[in-house]
C-alpha cells in the first residue's frame, strides 16, 4: 500500500507558487490540481469514467450528506468511498464544518461564503444567545462541545463533536480527510470571527488527537489478524479477514485555517494549525472577493512549506490563479457542474449563457480547439436545442466541458510553473478572460 506524502517538484520563483505530487494509497495527484465535487459520492450528471475523462484526479464528497444518507457505515461495508462510489483514485472527504455555514448563518439567505464587499457586516449572536432575528440559524445550534444540526431531510436532530466527525470520516474511507471547523459567514463581525476562531482550533485538536487513537486502533487490528493467520503484513490477508477493505492505516488528516477577511486573524490561525500535527492544511472560511489573493499569501508564508494546502470551496478561474500563485497545491468547488447544469459555459474569454438565443444556429463548438467531449462532438446549436428542451443530456455536457475547463486551467498552470512560463500564462490568460 502506498505511503501518503508530499513532494515539491518545482517552486516559482518570486512566489509561493509550486508544482509537486502528493501521494495517496489510491494513487497520485500531480500538484496544482483542481478537485471535483461529487457531494454525495456522485459528480452530478456524470459517471466516474466521465470525470476520469475530464481531467479529474480525485473526487471530494461530504461528509454531513453521507452521514445522513446512505450512512457512514454502509459506504465502509461497500468497501469505502473509492469503491463504493466506482472511482479509481484519490478521494477527499470535508469534516461537515461547511454545513455550519450553509445550514446556519447562510440558511435560507443569499449569504455567500465569498463577501463581494464590505458593507453591511453584522454580528452574529454568541454562544448561547437567545435567537435574535430571521438570519439567526435555523438547522444550527453551536456550542464548546460540537454543533447539533437539524436534518433538512426529516427534521430528525444529529449531533457532530471533532471525535464523531472523526468516526465518520474514518468509516467513509476517504484518502484525505478534514478536521472538523465552523466555517462562518463573511457578514459576521470580528468579534464573533475571533470566538470561532478559537473553537476551531479546540476542535482541531481534538480531532487530531481522535484520528491518531483511530489509526492506532486500526494498526492494533491489523497486528492481530497477522498474529491469528501468523502471516506478513500482508494487505490481501487481512482484507480477507475483514470482508472488506483498509487504506485508513494511511489516511491523511488536514487542519483547518479559518479567520474570515480579518489579516491577524489569519495569520493567528496559521500559526496556530501549522504547529499542530497535521498532514497538510485546508484553508476554509469566508474571504472578500477583492482580497482572495492576499489572504491566502498571508497564511501560505506562515504553514510549513513542507505539506500540502487546500483552499475549500473556492473555484473560479481568476482566484485558481491567483490561489495557485500564492501557493496552493489543490482546489475544489461544486461550481462547474452546477453551472454546466444550468446552461453557463466556460470560454478563454469568459462564460457565455447557452441558453440564449444567438446560439441557436451556431454551429461551432463551446470552445475552438478544447478537448473535451462536448466539443468533441457537439455544437452549441445542440447544446442550446438540450437546455432549451430540459433534456438531462444537457447538464452532463455542460458539466463535462465546465469541469475540463478549470481541471485543464490549473494543469496549464502546473506546467507553466514548471516550465518557468507561469507569469506569461497568467497574463495571457487574464488578457483574454472577462
Amino acid at each position: 500500500m502506498k505511503k501518503f506524502g508530499f513532494e515539491i517538484e518545482k517552486k516559482l520563483e518570486g512566489t509561493l507558487a509550486r508544482a509537486g505530487v502528493i501521494s495517496t494509497p489510491h494513487g497520485d495527484i500531480q500538484t496544482p490540481a483542481f478537485v471535483a465535487v461529487g457531494t454525495k459520492a456522485t459528480v452530478k450528471a456524470l459517471s466516474p469514467e466521465q470525470v476520469r475523462a475530464a481531467g479529474s484526479q480525485v473526487v471530494l464528497s461530504n461528509t454531513y450528506h453521507l452521514y445522513l444518507e446512505p450512512g457512514d457505515e454502509i459506504v465502509k461495508n461497500g468497501g469505502g468511498l473509492s469503491k463504493f462510489m466506482g472511482w479509481n483514485g484519490p478521494t477527499m472527504t470535508d469534516s461537515g464544518g461547511f454545513q455550519v455555514f450553509s445550514l446556519g448563518a447562510a440558511f435560507d439567505s443569499s449569504v455567500s461564503k465569498v463577501s463581494k464587499n464590505r458593507q453591511g457586516a453584522y454580528e452574529l449572536p454568541a454562544l448561547d444567545a437567545p435567537k435574535a432575528d430571521e438570519r439567526t440559524p435555523t438547522l444550527v445550534e453551536i456550542t464548546e462541545e460540537g454543533v447539533k444540526f437539524k436534518s433538512y431531510l426529516d427534521g430528525s436532530e444529529h449531533f457532530f463533536t471533532p471525535e464523531r466527525s472523526m468516526e465518520i470520516q474514518y468509516n467513509l474511507g476517504a484518502d484525505i480527510i478534514f478536521a472538523f471547523d465552523e466555517c462562518t459567514s463573511p457578514d459576521a463581525g470580528k468579534e464573533y470571527q475571533k470566538q470561532a476562531l478559537d473553537r476551531t482550533h479546540r476542535w482541531a485538536a481534538r480531532s487530531l488527537e481522535h484520528h491518531k487513537y483511530l489509526k492506532s486502533q486500526n494498526s492494533s487490528t491489523k497486528s492481530q489478524i497477522n498474529s491469528k493467520h501468523q502471516k506478513s503484513n500482508s494487505e490481501v490477508d487481512w482484507n480477507l479477514e475483514l470482508g472488506t477493505w483498509d487504506f485508513r492505516s494511511e489516511q491523511a488528516l488536514f487542519g483547518i485555517v479559518q479567520g474570515a477577511r480579518y489579516e491577524d486573524l489569519r495569520k493567528e490561525s496559521a500559526e496556530t494549525i501549522g504547529a499542530m500535527d497535521f498532514d497538510g492544511f485546508g484553508i476554509g472560511g469566508s474571504f472578500d472577493k477583492e482580497d482572495m489573493g492576499n489572504a491566502v499569501k498571508w497564511v501560505n508564508e506562515i504553514l510549513p512549506e513542507g505539506k500540502p494546502r487546500h483552499l475549500l470551496g473556492i473555484g473560479e478561474p481568476i482566484d485558481l490563479i491567483l490561489g495557485v500563485e500564492n501557493g496552493i497545491d489543490t482546489f475544489d468547488c461544486v461550481i462547474p457542474t452546477r453551472l454546466g447544469r444550468n446552461g453557463t459555459l466556460y470560454t478563454k474569454t469568459g462564460k457565455i449563457n447557452i441558453t440564449k438565443a444567438e446560439y441557436r444556429r451556431d454551429y461551432s463548438p463551446i470552445e475552438e480547439g478544447c478537448g473535451c467531449y462536448a466539443c468533441q462532438n457537439y455544437t452549441k446549436a445542440y447544446l442550446a436545442h438540450l437546455f432549451r428542451s430540459k433534456e438531462m443530456f444537457a447538464g452532463t455536457l455542460g458539466s463535462i466541458h465546465n469541469l475540463y475547463f478549470l481541471t485543464k486551467l490549473v494543469a496549464d498552470l502546473r506546467a507553466a510553473i514548471l516550465d518557468g512560463l507561469f507569469f506569461e500564462y497568467k497574463k495571457n490568460f487574464l488578457g483574454s478572460y472577462k
